[in-house]
C-alpha cells in the first residue's frame, strides 16, 4: 500500500514556476540575512543556499515532475481526490469558503 493509497484529499499548489521561484528566492535571502532558524536549530548560508544540495537548484530540477504527478492524479479517476490551485487567491477563497470540510454532527 502507497501513502497516496491512503489519502482522501490532494491539495495541490500548482502555481507557476515564475511565483514559486520567486518566494523560494526570497524566503531564502531573508533567512541567510536575518539568520533565522528554519528547523532543528540550522541556519541558512551561503553554501547551501547556492551550492550543489541547494534548495533553489532542487525547485529547478524537481518543479516539472512534482507538478505533472500533481495534474496525473487530478486526471486519474482511480486516485484520491485531487484539487489545483493555480494561485494564492484561489486556495484562500477555497480556505475561507470552508475548504470543502463537512464536520460530523
Amino acid at each position: 500500500m502507497t501513502p497516496v493509497s491512503r489519502v482522501e484529499l490532494i491539495v495541490g499548489l500548482d502555481y507557476p514556476r515564475w511565483f514559486s521561484l520567486q518566494r523560494l528566492v526570497r524566503r531564502t535571502i531573508r533567512r541567510l540575512l536575518t539568520g533565522e532558524e528554519i528547523c532543528n536549530g540550522n541556519r541558512e548560508t551561503w553554501g547551501n543556499a547556492f551550492g550543489c544540495d541547494s534548495i533553489i537548484r532542487w525547485h529547478f530540477q524537481t518543479w516539472r515532475a512534482k507538478r505533472e504527478q500533481m495534474r496525473t492524479w487530478a486526471r486519474d479517476p482511480e486516485a484520491p481526490r485531487t484539487l489545483l490551485f493555480g494561485s494564492p487567491a484561489k486556495l484562500g477563497a477555497w480556505i475561507d469558503a470552508g475548504a470543502g470540510i463537512t464536520r460530523p454532527r
